[in-house]
């Protein structure tokens, strides 16, 4: 693994052992609903996760195996979205988590998260390469579909919701509603998922800052209030470990903007 950039801010506050990370977890895990792990080992991954520590957090998980490959792929989509600056390892870094979570999702096809990560790996790798090019592999179908399996097996999976709603909202500011159809996206689809990720984790800087990105995709310049003040309420949120932090300091660079 080449070096990769460390988490750049005071990590004190998200640092958990065993017994904080239990406590804590369903409040963590409000976006993804992971289940929590049964092996120490899968814990200990997502403890380096929260703490910001994504490089160590692959590391473990994939050595754990099982639901820690959760864990790794989780890190390492975070870490390539937030921290990689070389575009061409990003996109690397994407891509190598949509294979895993790909084979984690045929050898455990009842596993939301493999489906979503797959999702988030393919979706984040077609902004790279530019949404529509990515339509004309094929990946929106693919990417579309992931989430939808993820949202069906996990009825609460807010992050799903949210990377749905970003699909529509991508998809129709690309390539236009009239195309976009012809990718089953829709406007009404994607808002009323951002607003079903709101629902199910009303605290998520998250999907604060995509709800406003995608109402400006979706509705433009009149919207443009709402989507500010969606910007200041997840600014304003307090992170609970290291993928939190780093979604509200977006957050404040977007009202910066």
């Amino acid at each position: 693994m080449a070096k990769w950039t460390a988490f750049p801010y005071d990590n004190a506050a998200y640092v958990y052992d065993a017994a904080t990370l239990k406590k804590t977890w369903s409040r963590l895990h409000a976006g993804d609903a992971e289940p929590l792990p049964k092996d120490d080992k899968v814990l200990a991954a997502w403890a380096l996760f929260h703490a910001g520590d994504f490089a160590k957090a692959v590391e473990a998980g994939l050595k754990a195996g099982g639901a820690g490959i959760t864990a790794a792929n989780k890190a390492q989509a975070i870490y390539a979205n937030y921290l990689e600056k070389s575009e061409k390892t990003k996109l690397a870094l994407f891509m190598e988590v949509a294979e895993r979570a790909e084979a984690q999702a045929g050898a455990d096809p009842k596993n939301a998260n493999a489906w979503y990560l797959m999702a988030y790996a393919l979706g984040r790798y077609s902004q790279g390469i530019s949404v529509a090019k990515a339509l004309a592999q094929g990946l929106g179908a693919k990417v579309k579909s992931a989430l939808e399996t993820a949202i069906k097996l996990q009825p609460r999976h807010a992050d799903a919701n949210i990377a749905l709603g970003a699909f529509h909202a991508e998809v129709i500011d690309k390539v236009g509603s009239l195309l976009g159809r012809t990718q089953g996206a829709s406007k009404d689809a994607g808002l009323a998922a951002y607003k079903t990720a709101l629902k199910l984790n009303p605290g998520s800087a998250i999907a604060m800052v995509e709800y406003a990105n995608g109402l400006v995709m979706l509705e433009g310049e009149k919207k443009m209030k709402e989507a500010e003040k969606l910007y200041a309420d997840a600014a304003a949120c307090e992170p609970l470990d290291a993928m939190e932090r780093l979604d509200v300091e977006m957050a404040k660079a977007e009202l910066d903007d």
